[in-house]
């Protein structure tokens, strides 16, 4: 039995040295050959086998050598996977090339000066790796020593912004053959500076670096790359005509990243897990690429390699913790009330229907919140539920694809609610319980809860940890919740430290299915109150001054009232 495809392996060889278990789409580079495509571009959310891809077709049409020259032979790897039948593919093209692999990854760094080095240091690793050029006849002096320059990281702005044209020159020199360019995650160097505030020289850096090696090259044989977003030509690939964009909404090689139903069933049965399909599509289906309905891969590996060693073990959102989830912590920081609205019925399992368009940059997101909500369709956080054509534009109606998906939107609600709770001012509420003002204390209360999001439903547990969320902000006051007191447990407990003129506050929550029926239910709050005998434990503890209030919800309206003794 193949070892279930650990965590970290992104290189084909790896995977086939160890005997791990592999989801075989070699298919995609019959499907690369017969597009002809110059240069093509895939996007698809992070995690979703960009890397892997990348690594299946450098292994499949290099010529590799090592520093010294010598060739490897990958032609094992692929023996027993779907390629090997394209007798003819394999025959014309496989190890056939010089192949130029960057990695944009490393990139996330504070500052532009930190994000260009580790760009140009993954460019010298290349350089290196490809070193055996030195040795060609073919290569000038003076070509050499341009070469040493980029390797040893001392050469020139120019020579670094040209250096992939050039890299790919030299590797035909040697070779005599054209040279295939994969790039991964290009956007991620963009992304970052977006967020860390140096775009404009970013963009003005990449945009040199691509530009000369995808526009102008007469050494290029094609090119591949892979990314999340699909950023505007305007904003990078100036002038390409050669781009071929292969998006989630693109039924080309639609399944070819991320895995299928088919997939992930040979995968459980293989494994004895076939009874936790179910459960699987609950949490990491629901994606949908072009036509094809498509699982997260990293997180059906994960979830299948802990499944193994303790079936029972429940479903985590293992994709969680892979990504900033910056673009839905910006949503919801930002979010005005119709937004705030929006995400509450997606929590909610509804659709809301947007406008989409793909062409865009990272500086648009600050335009509209529609251009938000396209960013986080594209990046993963959202999924297609159908496509209208409408007064000229073309409108998605989007949902959150799967459990895994919404719990990141509850924590990152979750979060968001407790940085915004600890900069309220509950002053005001607590003075208002001091002096009885059921009123402005109900008004205090609603205001708050039309300033949040509720994923909830509005059960009596979104109230109870809404309210508590905004009391432990207070200096005055102990909160205690659920603790028990006389014949029961009440909600909530305000106690100041000192008992000696010190004051007791108990508050019992209730939730009221219509508009009509919050008075009754304040009413029965207060009842319980009594009945519960909810204050004789302070009273016990020597507090004299002990209100009570009855406290109703509706959705975002609330309405407090006081049982004086």
């Amino acid at each position: 039995m193949k070892k279930i495809l650990p965590v970290g392996y992104e290189d084909i060889r790896e995977i086939a040295d160890r005997n791990l278990y592999y989801v075989d789409k070699s298919l995609m580079i019959r499907e690369l050959l017969e597009r002809g495509g110059k240069v093509n571009l895939f996007t698809r959310p992070r995690r979703f086998g960009k890397t892997l891809n990348l690594s299946m077709i450098r292994r499949f049409f290099e010529l590799e050598r090592n520093e010294e020259g010598i060739k490897t032979d990958n032609s094992y790897i692929f023996q027993d996977l779907g390629i090997a039948r394209c007798q003819e593919i394999c025959r014309d093209h496989q190890q056939k090339y010089p192949v130029i692999v960057l990695t944009m990854k490393s990139s996330r760094q504070p500052d532009f000066q930190m994000a260009r080095d580790s760009l140009i240091d993954e460019i010298a690793k290349e350089y290196r790796r490809h070193a055996y050029v030195l040795n060609s006849p073919g290569l000038l002096e003076g070509e050499k020593k341009r070469f040493e320059a980029v390797l040893n990281r001392n050469a020139e702005k120019i020579e670094y912004a040209k250096s992939l044209e050039f890299l790919s020159y030299c590797l035909w020199k040697e070779s005599g053959k054209k040279t295939i360019i994969l790039l991964d995650e290009y956007d991620v160097p963009l992304e970052n500076a977006y967020f860390e505030g140096f775009y404009q020289e970013m963009t003005g850096f990449m945009r040199s670096l691509l530009e000369s090696a995808l526009k102008t090259n007469p050494y290029l044989e094609f090119a591949v790359i892979t990314g999340c977003l699909r950023i505007s030509k305007e904003s990078i690939f100036t002038g390409l005509n050669n781009l071929d964009i292969f998006s989630i909404t693109s039924p080309d090689f639609a399944d070819s990243f991320g895995f299928t139903e088919k997939e992930v069933r040979e995968m459980t049965d293989y494994y004895g897990l076939e009874g936790k399909m179910p459960e699987i599509k609950e949490w990491y289906d629901g994606y949908s690429f072009g036509d094809e309905e498509i699982y997260n891969p990293w997180s059906i590996i994960n979830y299948v390699k802990t499944a193994v060693r303790k079936y029972d073990a429940f479903p985590k959102p293992y994709w969680s913790n892979t990504s900033s989830n910056s673009i839905v912590r910006k949503l919801i920081q930002e979010a005005d009330p119709a937004t705030r609205e929006e995400i509450e019925e997606l929590l909610d399992g509804k659709a809301i229907r947007k406008p989409v368009h793909e062409d865009i940059t990272y500086g648009d997101i600050e335009e509209s919140k529609d251009n938000l909500w396209n960013f986080l369709f594209f990046t993963g956080y959202l999924k297609k539920i159908k496509e209208v054509y409408e007064e000229g534009n073309i409108y998605f109606w989007l949902a959150i694809p799967n459990e895994e998906i919404r719990y990141i939107y509850r924590n990152s609600v979750l979060t968001w609610f407790q940085h915004k709770a600890s900069q309220t001012d509950i002053e005001p509420f607590i003075r208002d319980l001091e002096k009885g003002d059921c009123e402005s204390a109900g008004a205090f209360l609603s205001h708050q809860l039309l300033e949040t999001i509720s994923f909830y439903d509005y059960s009596e547990s979104y109230y109870h940890g809404f309210l508590t969320g905004l009391l432990n902000v207070s200096e005055k006051y102990r909160v205690y919740s659920n603790r028990e007191q006389g014949l029961g447990r009440p909600d909530i407990v305000l106690k100041t430290p000192g008992i000696r003129n010190g004051r007791a506050m108990i508050l019992e929550l209730k939730i009221a299915g219509v508009y009509e029926e919050m008075e009754n239910k304040c009413r029965e709050a207060l009842d319980q109150i009594e009945k519960q005998q909810y204050a004789s434990t302070l009273l016990e503890e020597g507090y004299q001054d002990i209100r009570k209030y009855g406290i109703s919800f509706y959705k975002k309206e609330c309405l407090i009232r006081e049982r004086k003794d």
